[in-house]
């Protein structure tokens, strides 16, 4: 719901802010709602460019795990709040600047993966730990941030990469330190802001439409497998032990289901 963000325009520029203790994971609702906010601001009038940030320990964890395990019928819903959150993001014709810090999993992945510029704090690190959780998805998303074997190496083991190495990687356009990771944003922000916003909006569409593939078609696809992969034990045990903070124990899984 709307209370797990907030937003305001300033000199052209919306500013749209994640805040949703204790670590910025979106729920069903608020995932859907994101994106309905996203869409609002790219088609007022009075916004020329919007900035993604967050407060707290992190910028966004991504889904409320344990939301899906009390509400399994909920995975489609969400499901579908992730995929329009990062279409509007990567689709509005308004450039996107996200000002990340602390942790960027899972959907904050996919925010960072559908934006335009990135901003981050030597504090951040990225990571996918989807397979961890019994899920897929975002690798549409993460190979846009970075080379292919890198993101299959975080993808299988699960493991981050810090500020510096995404840096390293052209992910990142600059690390700013914390205190000032968001008037470094604001004054990148403004730079855009002050071009022409007819130039502006025809130069995003022309660079989404020379990027290699379509972005929100590979992450489609990738869901199918996450809607395949939450029928089987072994994604049911990955939640399980995730939100009862275990191991996961996946020989207990053993015979309750087939493998193709």
């Amino acid at each position: 719901m709307a209370d797990q963000f907030w937003s305001k325009i300033e000199n052209g520029i919306a500013e749209l802010v994640i805040e949703n203790p204790p670590v910025n994971a979106m729920d069903s609702v608020g995932w859907r709602a994101f994106s309905q906010e996203i869409d609002r601001l790219q088609a007022h009038q009075d916004v020329r460019i919007i900035v993604i940030r967050a407060e707290g320990r992190g910028f966004c964890a991504g889904v409320d795990i344990k939301e899906l395990q009390r509400h399994p019928e909920r995975i489609p819903e969400v499901n579908a709040g992730n995929w329009e959150t990062f279409r509007a993001i990567h689709r509005g014709l308004k450039p996107v600047i996200v000002a990340a810090h602390g942790y960027i999993l899972g959907g904050g992945i996919g925010i960072c993966g559908s934006a335009d510029i990135i901003l981050c704090s030597p504090d951040a690190t990225f990571g996918v730990p989807e397979v961890d959780r019994g899920a897929l998805g975002a690798g549409a998303h993460l190979q846009r941030l970075f080379p292919v074997q890198k993101v299959r190496q975080m993808y299988f083991t699960g493991e981050p990469i810090d500020a510096a190495e995404a840096y390293r990687l052209g992910a990142v356009e600059k690390v700013v330190p914390r205190d000032g990771l968001r008037s470094a944003a604001i004054e990148l922000a403004g730079k855009i802001a002050s071009k022409s916003t007819i130039m502006i909006r025809l130069a995003k569409e022309a660079l989404n439409g020379i990027e290699d593939g379509d972005l929100e078609h590979k992450y489609r696809w990738e869901q199918g497998f996450t809607a395949q992969a939450y029928l089987t034990a072994e994604s049911q045990e990955a939640r399980n032990a995730f939100v009862d903070k275990r191991d996961a124990d996946f020989d207990r899984t053993k015979g309750k289901e087939k493998h193709d």
